[in-house]
């Protein structure tokens, strides 16, 4: 019963009306990234698993919601690295996991894919994305991420940019800009679930 997301962007995975290629807003100002692999929408009864996961510790949610989007069907192209956005240090030590990590192990152990979790760093504490509009989002998390010391040597030249749900596309275009300015060629967006974007 969870809601799918078959008719959609396929450079930001926003649901569609009818089949289309790029959505008007990609037409008109492509993200930074490449492709988007997004296949479900954030609604009933999704959201309420996705909430339990990232917000009461509901570590068991966050498997069924990974076995799900394994379920799903194989990503549209094979990376070569998949890399979880990564939260801030404190954040991370009051939550006591990173969401989109946990959702990365399952998926990078099934696929047989490459996971690290070390190449990007939330350098500043940002807001909660969920109650800001798409500019606020976009300024909130600017200059929040940046490339690991010592990491950019030897980064492959496709890596999948990993993510638990996708609004606006504010912070994975902040992590892919700082991917690609460290030189990777592709970047792909990979998020359990398309949120409406707020404008």
């Amino acid at each position: 019963e969870l809601p799918r997301n078959p008719v959609c962007c396929t450079r930001c995975a926003e649901p569609l009306a009818q089949p289309a290629a790029l959505c008007g807003a990609c037409q008109r100002e492509p993200p930074p990234w490449d492709t988007a692999w997004v296949p479900f929408r954030y609604e009933w009864p999704l959201d309420r698993l996705e909430s339990r996961f990232k917000f009461a510790a509901g570590l068991a949610a966050g498997r069924v919601l990974a076995a799900q989007w394994l379920a799903a069907g194989p990503p549209p192209s094979r990376p070569d690295l998949i890399v979880p956005v990564p939260l801030h240090r404190g954040r991370l030590r009051r939550r006591g996991y990173n969401q989109a990590l946990e959702l990365a192990r399952p998926l990078a152990s099934a696929l047989g894919i490459p996971l690290r979790h070390d190449v990007l760093e939330r350098v500043r504490v940002t807001n909660q994305q969920t109650e800001l509009d798409a500019k606020r989002r976009r300024a909130n998390v600017r200059g929040a991420f940046r490339l690991r010391p010592l990491r950019a040597a030897g980064l492959p030249l496709h890596i999948a940019l990993l993510d638990d749900v996708m609004t606006t596309g504010a912070t994975l275009a902040e992590c892919a800009r700082v991917l690609k300015r460290a030189g990777v060629a592709r970047v792909d967006v990979w998020a359990l679930a398309r949120a409406p974007a707020r404008r």
